[in-house]
Parts: structure tokens; C-alpha cells; sequence
């Protein structure tokens, strides 16, 4: 049989290292997975009982490919009393996950052979998606000498390094798997770069509502430019649910939705319903967000004590992502050789890094706090 050249793109090893946690779990061994980041905490109350009062009283259907009203509307709301920021209902799309909000934004603002800027290290299924589509990813080193995040000067240097404009720019703050939070000032340089020089600009906001340190800043306060992806997935400890947003420039609204249409038909409209009452849980919420803070505080003093060092901030997010040179200089054998041999799963900083990641690791700490000190405790007495 036949395939597809865009079939031929590199697995998302996190998803790799979760299906053999969960076999080993199966099997009865005690793993414990900082693979992917899925928030141990259940869906908040309010959202259960909206699920379940659909379920009980309604029938659930297909909605407007755009989403619902009232989800749109409580979306809408929820910017203004979070960021101070008027946005209209209209220009909101519900999604099917931010997967969803991704795959939109790339099939609707770029071409085969189009040029996107990325961060490296940065989340792989950027890179996937878009090599899938036949767009070209431009990885852009971030380190330290940038603050971990793209700049106008390091997309000026690659588009003079390759001769070659730039069409897109996708930013994540909080960043997978760098924790970096991107502040107002560099967040707003960074949007009028690209605006001035007629650069579609992807605002991923998936980690808002998991800032430890430094200012979270959504894109729409800066600009009506942007095209805003968000989840319901992090902060909102709804993975499995499968639902998220956008924020859409007017005129890409309509061009999202006949797209959507086709793709998506709808965001499943039960979670929709649920989704929209998530926002009424904010105490529930950042009280889960609070437990995560303690587990990051956690791994930031463990981590280098085992001889970890962390690599780059971990300022939003729930990830560590640590230098694992010490021990190993393949960080895929590293992760297949502690799940094998102490039941704890971590990603290889391969997923996020093509060129540096055999070096590092990235540990989410989305967990319970009694798993983290466990997982700490077997990788010490393992390294040892």
C-alpha cells in the first residue's frame, strides 16, 4: 500500500512514552507518568453538573460550527474580567482541543511551501502539523541570550540567514517545554514586528491561568491582529473533553468556519455545555494551580540535587525541562531505560528539540504531589 508524503512525520514521542506507561500500568507495575501534561485533578464541580444535567434533560447534537452562543459569549466575558479586553462573541470559534484551533489556523493562513517560525525547543505537533501540510517550519534557537523566546531580532536574523521572508509566527505563553512566559513589553514588540511586516501572528495561550512568575498577557490586548488559540484542557483540567477556542482578525472568522465545517462539522456540543461552565470555578481552579506550584517549587530544588540542572525557566506551564548530559548523551534510551527499570515515564527532550534535545528531558508535574516526591525518589536511587 501506498502513502502519503505527509504521512512521514516524526511520532509525538510524549504519546509514544504515555501508550507504554499505560501498558505497564496494565500489567501491574506502579509507574508513575510526568509524560504529558494531563492535570491529575478531575473537571471542576460545576462543569460535572452541567454534563450531567445535558445528559439527563438534553439532547446533544451537532451546534454551529462555530460553537455555542452561550459558550462564545462566556468566552468573550471571561476576557474581560481576566484581561480588561472587549472582544466580540462573534469573532470566537469553538474548537475540537486546540489541535483543532491549530489545524484551522494553518490550513486557512498558509500555503504549501509558506515559511512559520517556531521556538526550539517548542511543542512537536507545531512542527508535525505543519510539515503534514507541507509548510516549512523555521526552528529558531531560544536560550537565555533571548529570555527562551522568539524576538524580533532572532526572526530578522533567520530571514537573513536563509534570505527568504517569513509568512507566520506561532508564540506559546506559557511555553511547552520551556516554561517561559513571554512579558507584556517582549509579547508586544513581537506583534507589531509581525504586523508591520505582513506576518500572520499565532497567539498559543494554552497554558493562561498557569503563570508562576512574570506577566500573563494575552495577545488580544495588544493587538486585533493575532489569531488566539486557547484550551479548555490545562488550567481547566478538561484533556479528555476535547474542547478549546480562538480569537479571530474579523475577516478570518467566515474562512475558519467553512473550513470548520467540513473538517469538524462541531466541537462535541456536551462539552461545550460543560465548558461553559467552567468559568464559574476560578476558586476550584487555582486551587489545583496552587498544588501545582508546589510540586514545580519541588522539582526545582530536586531535580539539580540528582544532578539535573534545569534547563530553561519554569515560570508557567507545569513542566521541568532538565539537562540530562551527566547521565546520558541520548535522552530517547534515557526515557525507554527509566520506565523499564524504575516505572517513572518522562518525555525525551528529542520531541521538543531535533538538534539539542538528546541532552534533555522534560518531567511534567501535573501529577499528584505524593507521585512527584516518589518519582524524585526512585530517579535518585537510580542514578545513584
Amino acid at each position: 500500500m501506498k502513502f502519503s508524503r505527509r504521512s512521514a512525520v516524526e511520532p509525538f514521542h510524549a504519546m509514544d512514552v504515555l501508550a507504554e506507561a499505560t501498558r505497564r500500568r496494565s500489567a501491574g507495575h506502579p509507574v508513575i507518568s510526568m509524560a504529558v501534561g494531563q492535570p491529575v485533578h478531575p473537571a471542576p464541580q460545576a462543569v460535572l453538573a452541567a454534563a450531567r444535567t445535558a445528559l439527563e434533560h438534553g439532547r446533544i447534537g451537532y451546534t454551529d460550527a462555530l460553537g455555542l452562543q452561550a459558550l462564545r459569549q462566556a468566552i468573550a466575558d471571561d476576557y474581560r474580567t481576566r484581561h480588561g479586553v472587549s472582544v466580540d462573541p462573534g469573532r470566537i470559534a469553538v474548537t475540537t482541543g486546540s489541535s483543532a484551533g491549530f489545524n484551522l489556523a494553518f490550513l486557512v493562513l498558509f500555503d504549501p511551501g509558506d515559511r512559520v517560525a517556531i521556538a526550539r525547543p517548542g511543542y512537536p505537533a507545531y512542527r508535525n502539523i505543519l510539515a503534514a501540510l507541507g509548510i516549512e517550519t523555521v526552528e529558531i534557537e531560544v536560550s537565555a541570550e533571548n529570555g527562551f523566546t522568539l524576538t524580533p531580532e532572532s526572526l530578522e536574523k533567520a530571514q537573513s540567514e536563509s534570505g527568504k521572508k517569513l509568512d507566520g509566527v506561532l508564540l506559546a505563553s506559557p511555553a511547552n517545554p520551556t516554561g517561559t512566559v513571554t512579558g507584556r513589553d517582549n509579547l508586544k514588540a513581537l506583534a507589531d514586528y509581525c504586523t508591520a511586516n505582513g506576518i500572520a501572528f499565532i497567539s498559543d495561550e494554552i497554558y493562561h491561568g498557569l503563570t508562576f512568575v512574570g506577566q500573563e498577557t494575552t495577545a488580544l490586548e495588544l493587538t486585533d491582529q493575532a489569531v488566539v488559540i486557547n484550551s479548555f484542557s490545562k488550567y481547566y483540567c478538561m484533556t479528555g473533553w476535547r474542547i478549546g477556542w480562538m480569537v479571530l482578525p474579523e475577516e478570518l472568522v467566515r474562512p475558519i468556519e467553512r473550513v470548520a465545517q467540513s473538517l469538524y462539522i462541531s466541537a462535541p456540543e456536551l462539552s461545550q455545555i460543560a465548558a461553559a461552565a467552567a468559568f464559574g470555578a476560578t476558586e476550584e481552579l487555582d486551587r489545583y494551580r496552587d498544588a501545582y506550584r508546589r510540586n514545580r517549587d519541588m522539582l526545582a530544588r530536586r531535580l539539580p540535587e540528582l544532578g539535573l540542572s534545569i534547563a530553561s525557566p519554569m515560570d508557567g506551564a507545569f513542566y521541568a525541562y532538565a539537562d540530562v548530559s551527566r547521565f546520558t548523551n541520548d535522552s530517547m534510551a534515557f526515557a525507554r531505560k527509566m520506565l523499564a527499570e524504575i516505572n517513572v515515564a518522562a518525555t525525551p527532550g528529542f520531541d521538543f528539540d531535533p538538534i539539542e534535545g538528546h541532552r534533555t528531558m522534560r518531567f511534567s508535574y501535573a501529577g499528584s504531589y505524593d507521585d512527584m516526591v516518589e518519582a524524585m525518589d526512585r530517579i535518585g536511587a537510580w542514578l545513584e
